[in-house]
């Protein structure tokens, strides 16, 4: 899953990335508003962590915008801002959640993962297309057919988290490679086939669908 960190601070920008990638997450940082809708309006984003005190636009103006613009990424205010004007304009103006500065990480993943849960129409903690169950707080999978549960790698939970995210959907490979790698990194060459592979190899050679010619997609549930 792709996220974009809005912050301009230097210090909680660097924490936050490099916990979102250790979160399996693909990251990418900006540190004003007008880049923040840059990247909103050239990228799909999966989450959105927006500060407010922002040079360029501030974060008021970027939600708004956003909004307007008639894009519905999962967005979570992230602010030292705690005056309840503050919170009530931030919810009121569309952000799906607020979260005060400072912050634990562990916090802030599991509302990243309520908030993009949420919006994608899952009423539980897990991941499931009534076949496959994922866990997003430990990584783990398991086959409804199969008692062992598997421990998945950074690649391999984000690859399979975006196909679970929307079950019924064929990702392409471009898509999936957005889904799991963020700025600056480099895409080995089939590495969207190699995680596919290994995650076949530990639910079965049906658990992820191949339309040929055009992607992959996880069945539905019925």
């Amino acid at each position: 899953m792709r996220v974009l960190l809005v912050e301009d601070d230097q210090m909680i920008g660097c924490a936050v990335q490099a916990a979102l990638k250790d979160a399996s997450y693909a990251a990418d940082w900006v540190r004003d508003g007008e880049q923040a809708l840059l990247s909103l309006r050239t990228h799909d984003y999966d989450l959105v962590l927006l500060d407010l005190g922002l040079p360029a636009k501030n974060g008021f103006e970027v939600l708004d915008e956003v909004r307007r613009s008639g894009n519905q990424v999962p967005l979570v205010v992230v602010t030292a801002r705690d005056a309840l004007e503050d919170r009530l304009h931030g919810l009121d103006a569309g952000a799906d959640d607020y979260l005060l500065k400072p912050f634990e990480m562990s916090e802030l993943l599991a509302r990243a993962r309520a908030v993009m849960r949420r919006k994608a129409g899952h009423a539980t903690s897990l991941l499931s297309n009534g076949e496959l169950m994922l866990n997003p707080a430990t990584r783990e999978v398991q086959h409804r057919d199969c008692e062992e549960k598997f421990t998945l790698s950074s690649r391999e939970y984000a690859l399979l988290q975006a196909l679970l995210m929307q079950p019924g959907q064929i990702f392409s490979r471009s898509e999936l490679e957005e889904k799991i790698y963020g700025w600056g990194e480099e895409i080995e060459s089939n590495a969207v086939e190699y995680f596919i592979h290994a995650l076949r190899k530990k639910l079965g050679s049906d658990a992820i669908k191949n339309i040929r010619g055009v992607g992959w997609k996880v069945s539905k549930k019925d």
